[in-house]
């Protein structure tokens, strides 16, 4: 089973996504941060404090959740957040 030029170009997409979404997960969590009035946390570390207390999970849960499970736990919070424009850079 050899991989064509196309099966490439869709590997390298998927992974692009990904990438693109962790990224601006990360901005989500600056606005998170000040939106919650944080003062030493921003990025993802703001989503994982975020999370643990408002579920009261363990940090060590928090922390070992995949990217994708943060992204889905964080969705109803991030209904009508748009990125701020300066962080839309190529």
């Amino acid at each position: 089973m050899g991989y064509t030029e196309q099966r490439y170009k869709v590997l390298k997409q998927k992974y692009a996504n990904q990438g693109n979404q962790a990224y601006y997960l990360e901005i989500f969590g600056n606005f998170l941060a000040e939106r919650e009035g944080y003062r030493e946390l921003d990025g993802m570390k703001a989503i994982h404090y975020y999370l643990i207390q408002k579920h009261h999970w363990l940090p060590k849960d928090v922390r070992s959740m995949s990217f994708e499970d943060l992204r889905f736990l964080m969705s109803e919070e991030m209904v009508d957040w748009s990125a701020p424009p300066e962080s839309r850079v190529e």
